[in-house]
């Protein structure tokens, strides 16, 4: 096995465990913090919201770490010792504390669950996608495996939760051990003009992003539609087994749906590419946007679990293209060795500050007037930040290329840090 179709390879597992631990752990999080905890629909708000909190805290850090330290894997060090630490800190201090003293749980949980599952699998995908780029694989090939992780764990998620939530921590726990000897095994080769020009980036550097125009256009979309979408699903697992007259079976179903779309989101991962190819990132991005719109406003309109479910498995269709498009645009209006800083901050770091706001405000407005109606909100609002972003984004030059592509593997020149204009 060469050495470029090994990274490949072993980077693949690492998402492939890292996501499956991901799905044990927080994929029901809103089931065991309502039924298992008996926190109301106000409480839950809250806990999420400290989640993003530190999540936003983090993501900067991150980002800058990730540009600095290049293609070293100091980072994917901690995610992972992180991840093997899950089962006894959810068994041990996240639960007990949630029980007993509601905001120092919250913000002990925050910190773990922001650093280890929100702002870290935003800083494994930019890791995985700098390789790509550097071995000429294909960022979204490599995350399929992680939605195929997803896919699994949540095929047994329901089952496993209603038998004891502590069995699903646990596997996270064993899923986050044998990441360490994978990444042992993982060797990124960059040569020292690359590694030194990581090296010296500055943090005056990655402010420089703060100034630009295109960053904050492409802010319009993130921080508006990507935001509204992802607050809108943080409690669809608790409105989703509220469709069955019997709560336990509808979370063993909610497992079942995830992991059906999930395995499906796997398959457009691999082609969405293709897609956005033909497309142009900025219109990947609106494509995306409006298939997360039509999914929330859905969402509100229809009843019954059948017509519930069709909303969610337009999840792994809008997902693939949204994530591929990102990096597109990233790739093609700016400076290369800022892509990490770009997307932790633009993408992770705006989604953790518009979802600490908006969780404890949307989780309130479950509780008034109920999920649907709040999805109707939801959507409206997200509408009118699409039709801004028809405006605010930059198109795709036509000179942006494949990064699948090996012969267009080496980022583009770095004139400056807006490249396309």
């Amino acid at each position: 096995m060469t050495g470029l179709k090994k990274n490949y390879v072993l980077l693949s597992a690492f998402l492939f465990l890292y996501f499956f631990a991901q799905a044990m752990s927080i994929s029901l999080l809103a089931l065991w913090l309502k039924r298992t905890l008996g926190l109301t629909g106000a409480q839950t708000g809250v806990v999420f919201s400290a989640n993003f909190v530190f999540a936003m805290a983090s993501q900067p850090l991150y980002g800058f770490l990730s540009d600095k330290v290049g293609f070293k894997k100091t980072i994917l060090w901690a995610i992972a010792v992180l991840v093997m630490l899950s089962g006894g800190f959810f068994a041990f201090v996240y639960g007990p504390l949630l029980k007993t003293n509601l905001p120092l749980g919250a913000v002990l949980g925050g910190l773990y669950l922001g650093v280890t599952f929100i702002a870290g699998s935003y800083a494994l995908e930019s890791y995985v996608d700098r390789v790509g780029r550097k071995d000429g694989f294909e960022y979204s090939r490599a995350r399929l495996w992680g939605s195929l992780g997803f896919a699994f764990a949540a095929f047994f998620s329901g089952r496993l939760y209603n038998i004891d939530p502590l069995i699903n921590f646990s596997l996270a726990s064993v899923a986050g051990l044998l990441l360490l000897p994978i990444l042992a095994l993982t060797r990124v080769e960059a040569a020292p003009q690359e590694q030194s020009r990581a090296e010296s980036l500055k943090p005056l550097d990655a402010l420089a992003i703060l100034r630009l125009p295109k960053f904050w256009g492409f802010m319009v979309l993130i921080l508006g539609v990507t935001n509204l979408y992802l607050v809108y699903d943080q409690q669809f697992p608790a409105y989703y087994a509220a469709q069955f007259a019997d709560p336990r079976h509808g979370a063993a179903m909610f497992g079942y749906l995830n992991s059906a779309q999930i395995f499906v989101e796997a398959g457009m991962l691999f082609v969405a590419p293709f897609i956005v190819n033909r497309i142009g990132a900025k219109t990947g991005l609106l494509l995306a946007a409006a298939i997360m719109i039509f999914r929330i406003a859905g969402s509100g309109l229809v009843e019954g679990p059948v017509a519930i479910s069709a909303m969610k498995m337009l999840h792994s269709l809008e997902l693939p293209i949204l994530a591929v498009s990102i990096f597109r645009y990233i790739a093609a209006h700016f400076e290369s060795r800022l892509a990490s800083t770009l997307y932790l901050v633009g993408v992770s770091f705006g989604h953790s500050l518009g979802l600490a706001v908006l969780s404890p405000i949307v989780g309130k407005s479950y509780d008034l007037i109920g999920f649907p109606h709040t999805y109707l909100l939801i959507a409206l609002g997200a509408a009118l930040f699409w039709t801004a972003s028809l405006f605010s984004l930059s198109p795709t030059p036509p000179t942006a290329g494949r990064r699948g592509d090996r012969r267009l593997a080496t980022p583009l020149p770095d004139a400056d840090l807006a490249k396309a204009d």
